[in-house]
């Protein structure tokens, strides 16, 4: 037993030798060999019609970064028939290697986002390198100046266009953020219309502008959604707080903030058929500002003013969308969801929405009328 274990041993010994002959040397380059992409941009050809212009936005290495007031870029531009062929033709314009491990930010031009949109997304949702850790943005003119933009406040190791949307720099209601792989699969998902943030630049490109936002639905141009519909998006989609609402009472102007939302819905049915949707919206907050000094007796009295102010501008928004018969909170999925086993699911919810009653109820808690000393 002994002697056989022995040769067995040995036999697996030779094995293992001969298959370390088999393998190939070390792929891996040095950092110096390497460049990181961190921002692609995707506009229309200026050249051809159907074909794209690809931007490449790439971080150069620096030697110190005490010593480098700004951060340096590097750009890469290339046109071609499809994104994967562009890309591979950018990497022979330079002598090192494409690293998009790093990329953060796609910005497709909104010229783009009309037709064949799953087909744009589709080589950037198949690299296993971005599709979980990139946001995607439209921008109104042209992908290119976006990411071309350097704004005077931005550091040397640091790129101010993925702060806007990762929560580690500004916090807004006016900014919305969407990932790649949700983007995609809101795109391809019955029931929802996925929504992107628009990306623009001030006249002289110094200065990055988030506020706005559009709705995309196949075979249509986009929905461009004002400042305020895009804070009423966020309001009712991700329950952000941050923003104000001015009230008007007995001849005195009063902005209320707003700082904490809760948002709840369902729909009703009746028979298996959508007959209305049901929400109810919790906020709190306190009084900022005020022309006349203000009582903490009369809160009561300065909830139901800011309810009524809160409940027509969310009214405003949700008829809005209703009108374009777009949706992008997702009541068309939340149905599916109630009736998987039914056919014709979204046959019945198409032919109700439009007419789809809302009953909204708004109550807002107000903590405070500020501190003044």
């Amino acid at each position: 037993m002994f002697i056989f274990c022995r040769k067995r041993g040995f036999v697996l010994s030779i094995i293992l030798i001969q298959c370390i002959f088999l393998l190939t040397g070390c792929g891996f380059k040095d950092i110096d060999n390497r460049l990181f992409v961190i921002g692609i941009g995707i506009d229309p050809s200026e050249k051809e019609e159907g074909h794209y212009k690809v931007t490449l936005k790439l971080a150069i290495p620096l030697a110190s970064i005490k010593q480098e007031k700004k951060p340096s870029y590097q750009y890469l531009i290339h046109e071609g028939e499809n994104i994967e062929e562009t890309i591979r033709l950018l990497e022979s314009h330079t002598d090192k290697v494409l690293e998009f491990g790093h990329t953060k930010i796609i910005v497709v031009n909104e010229a783009l986002l009309e037709n064949n949109i799953k087909d744009l997304m589709d080589y950037f949702v198949r690299r296993g390198d971005m599709q979980l850790i990139a946001w995607v943005g439209a921008a109104k003119t042209s992908a290119e100046a976006v990411l071309r933009a350097e704004p005077k406040e931005e550091e040397a190791v640091s790129t101010s266009l993925t702060r806007f949307f990762d929560n580690t720099g500004t916090e807004s209601p006016y900014i919305v953020s969407t990932f790649l792989f949700e983007f995609r699969r809101n795109s391809n998902s019955f029931g929802i219309d996925p929504v992107l943030p628009i990306i623009g630049t001030s006249e002289d490109n110094s200065q990055l502008i988030v506020n706005k936002s559009i709705i995309i639905q196949e075979g249509r141009a986009p929905y461009e959604l004002t400042p305020r519909l895009t804070r009423e998006y966020n309001t009712l989609m991700n329950n952000l707080g941050g923003y104000s609402y001015k009230v008007e009472y007995e001849g005195n102007n009063i902005v209320i903030n707003i700082v904490k939302t809760k948002v709840k819905y369902k729909i009703i049915t009746n028979n298996k058929k959508p007959i209305s949707i049901n929400m109810k919206i919790q906020m709190t907050g306190e009084i900022i500002e005020s022309d006349k000094d203000l009582s903490l007796n009369n809160l009561t009295k300065y909830n139901k003013l800011a309810e009524e102010e809160v409940r027509k501008h969310v009214f405003e928004f949700l008829t809005t969308i209703q009108k374009e018969n777009l949706d992008p909170l997702g009541f068309g999925l939340r149905y599916r969801t109630m009736h998987l086993n039914d056919k014709g699911t979204m046959s019945k919810w198409n032919e109700a929405y439009p007419e789809l009653p809302f009953d909204l109820k708004v109550v807002v808690d107000l903590k405070s009328t500020g501190t003044i000393e």
